[in-house]
C-alpha cells in the first residue's frame, strides 16, 4: 500500500487523461490502427510524431488549467491474444510495452512543469464490449502478469486497466499488480442500463474485486460509456472507491457504436456540464477526461467546469 499512497491523485487534487486516443488518431488524423491497435505506431516514425503530438496537446491543456494529468502508453490492445493478431511475438510485446513508457518519460521531460503520471495501459483480453470466453480470476492474473511486470519493471507509475466487462478479469489484473509491486486502477465499462456488460451492478462488481484482492486497486474509474448510461445509479452508493471518469462523446450504446461507421463527436460543452452535474453524486471524483470520440476539446472544455 505504500506505493498507491503516493499516488498524488488519492489527495484529492485534479488530474485529467488524454481523450479518445484510437479514434482521434484514426478518425480526425487518418491514421491505420490494425485491430484497433495504437502500439503499431511505436514501429514508426511518423506514428511516432503522431503520438507525441498526441501527448503534447493534452499537457497544454493541464499546463493552462494547472491541473495534473496521467497519460496512458498507447498499449491497450498489447497483450498476447491482440499482439499475435499483429504478428507480435512475447518479446517484440515486452520491447513495445517498455517503448511506451519510454516515450512518454521523454514527453515529461519537455512539460516539467506538469505533475504527469505514467500509466502502463492495459485492455481486456477480449472485447471491450462483449464478454466473450470469461476468464476466472487466477487465469487472469496468469495472463496480464507478462505486460503488468514488464511495466513494473519501468518508470511507470501505475497501470490502468481499462474498459473492463467483467470482474474476474478484474480482480486477476489487481492481483497481478500487487504481485509486481505497482499501483493499479481498474476501469470498467456499462451499458445503457449502467450495469457492466456482464449484467453485474457496477457497485457489486467493484465490491467483489475489493473483497477479492483485499482493496488493492488504488482506485476505480468508468471508462467507454456516456454519464446518461450510468448517471441513474450513482445515488445508490458503494461507489466511493470510484475515483475517475472517461466517459464517451456519444450517448449511443455500444452495440450501436460499433455498426457506426462514422465517428460521433457529441457535444464538447454538453459533456462538460454533465461531468458538472456528476460531481456532487461522486464527491470522490478527481480524475477526469474522456474515451472515444473525445478529443482536446473535450477535455478543454471539461478543465473549465472542473478544475
Amino acid at each position: 500500500m505504500a506505493a498507491q499512497a503516493a499516488l498524488p491523485q488519492l489527495d484529492g487534487r485534479t488530474f485529467i487523461t488524454d481523450g479518445g486516443m484510437e479514434t482521434t488518431l484514426i478518425f480526425r488524423d487518418g491514421l491505420e490502427l490494425p485491430e484497433f491497435a495504437s502500439f503499431v505506431l511505436l514501429d514508426d516514425p511518423d506514428g511516432l510524431a503522431a503520438l507525441r503530438g498526441y501527448y503534447a496537446s493534452y499537457l497544454a491543456i493541464a499546463r493552462r488549467h494547472g491541473v495534473g494529468i496521467v497519460l496512458d502508453t498507447p498499449t491497450w490492445r498489447a497483450n498476447p491474444d491482440w499482439g499475435a493478431r499483429l504478428g507480435y511475438s512475447a518479446e517484440a510485446l515486452g520491447d513495445v510495452n517498455r517503448r511506451g513508457v519510454a516515450l512518454l518519460e521523454e514527453v515529461r521531460a519537455e512539460f516539467e512543469d506538469v505533475e504527469m503520471l505514467i500509466s502502463g495501459c492495459i485492455g481486456p483480453r477480449g472485447d471491450g464490449y462483449v464478454v466473450g470466453d470469461a476468464m476466472r480470476p487466477e487465469e487472469a492474473r496468469a495472463y496480464h502478469s507478462a505486460q503488468i511486470s514488464t511495466f513494473a519493471g519501468t518508470r511507470a507509475d501505475l497501470v490502468s486497466a481499462l474498459t473492463l466487462n467483467y470482474s474476474d478479469e478484474a480482480t486477476g489484473i489487481a492481483r497481478a499488480a500487487a504481485e509486481a509491486g505497482i499501483p493499479s486502477v481498474i476501469s470498467f465499462t456499462v451499458e445503457t442500463d449502467g450495469r457492466l456488460p456482464s449484467g453485474q451492478e457496477l457497485r457489486d462488481a467493484v465490491a467483489e474485486v475489493d473483497a477479492a484482492t483485499d482493496g488493492a486497486p488504488a482506485y476505480y474509474m468508468v471508462n467507454c460509456a456516456h454519464p446518461t448510461h450510468f448517471e441513474d445509479v450513482l445515488n445508490e452508493g458503494g461507489l466511493e472507491r470510484v475515483r475517475g471518469l472517461r466517459a464517451n462523446a456519444s450517448m449511443k450504446s455500444h452495440a450501436e457504436l460499433d455498426e457506426a461507421e462514422d465517428l460521433d463527436q457529441g457535444d464538447p460543452d454538453d459533456l462538460a456540464e454533465r461531468y458538472r452535474a456528476i460531481r456532487p453524486l461522486m464527491p470522490g471524483l478527481n480524475v477526469v477526461g474522456g474515451c472515444c470520440g473525445t478529443d482536446e476539446r473535450h477535455i478543454e472544455a471539461i478543465c473549465t467546469v472542473f478544475g
